[in-house]
């Protein structure tokens, strides 16, 4: 069953490029754990979505979010602990931007608060929150792994003798 329109920017003058880093396809999906029907959308064209209806409406949330540069959305995320609250990552490495944008909301997408806070310059693959403590935060990037013991408030490397490495996607073991 078909849920929603296409919920891209659908531009095809901006399909394919350098690396072919725009179709105009999702490439993050997220249902919220605690509430069904509340469902969060990325776009590989920049657009970020919310339904609470299961997807009988949605609504853009482009322009609520601060400094939004409108790239490859790599994740986004739906809270464990708060049905309103989500994560979000873009990538600009499609485009040579190799800076960090990580977001959180916590009024399903009325307002988007940075959390990128003194992450390095390496693009973020994926986002995750533990599911018993809400401040303990993961992202994977094309370098390495970071965690925040503070809810994106200050992060730090994880070491342990991980490799230099990509990390696209986490998994966090309940």
């Amino acid at each position: 069953e078909e849920v929603s329109p296409d919920l891209s920017k659908a531009d095809a003058s901006k399909f394919g490029g350098r690396e072919v880093n725009q179709y105009g396809t999702i490439t993050s999906i997220a249902e919220s754990p605690i509430e069904q029907g509340v469902l969060w959308v990325g776009t590989d064209d920049g657009n970020v979505h919310v339904s609470r209806d299961g997807g009988d409406s949605w609504m853009l949330l482009n322009g609520n979010i601060p400094d939004n540069p409108e790239y490859w959305v790599s994740r986004i995320v739906a809270s464990h602990h708060a049905v309103g609250t989500a994560y979000l990552t873009y990538t600009g490495r499609h485009v040579s931007d190799y800076r960090p944008f990580a977001y959180r909301t916590t009024d399903y997408g009325e307002t988007w608060t940075s959390i990128a806070a003194d992450l390095p310059d390496q693009s973020i693959n994926v986002i995750r929150e533990d599911h018993k403590n809400p401040d303990l935060l993961f992202v994977g990037t094309d370098r390495t792994v970071h965690v925040s013991l503070d809810g994106g408030n200050s992060w730090y490397e994880l070491k342990n003798e991980l490799p230099t490495v990509p990390v696209h996607d986490l998994t966090i073991h309940p």
